[in-house]
């Protein structure tokens, strides 16, 4: 198996504002990308474990939530890895746009 994925997305809300933002926005974020099903989300702490299905294939991987940044680690199948540049830059911006945006706005 290839290594994972990762992207890291720093944030200046604290610990307990991005999990509550994260928790509020990632089902909106992936449905926003229709290749993308959210089959499992499991929160832990400041933790969330997931498994997602892209292109008839699934994908597992991590959210750890801190202080200051977001780390997200995905663990590809090899079918998606020609996708893996793509995913990261996906990720980011999405991450970006939950924890940056006003909340007001």
């Amino acid at each position: 198996m290839s290594a994972p994925l990762v992207v890291s997305i720093p944030h200046r809300l604290g610990r307990e504002e991005a999990v509550r933002r994260l928790k509020a926005g990632l089902g909106r974020a992936a449905a926003s990308i229709p290749v993308i099903q959210v089959e499992e989300e499991r929160w832990t702490g400041d933790s969330m474990n997931f498994r997602i299905r892209a292109l008839g294939q699934i994908a597992s991987g991590q959210v750890d939530v801190a202080d200051d940044h977001v780390k997200v680690q995905v663990m590809l199948p090899w079918l998606l890895q020609r996708f893996a540049e793509m995913a990261q830059a996906t990720i980011r911006k999405r991450g970006q746009l939950l924890l940056t945006k006003d909340e007001g706005k």
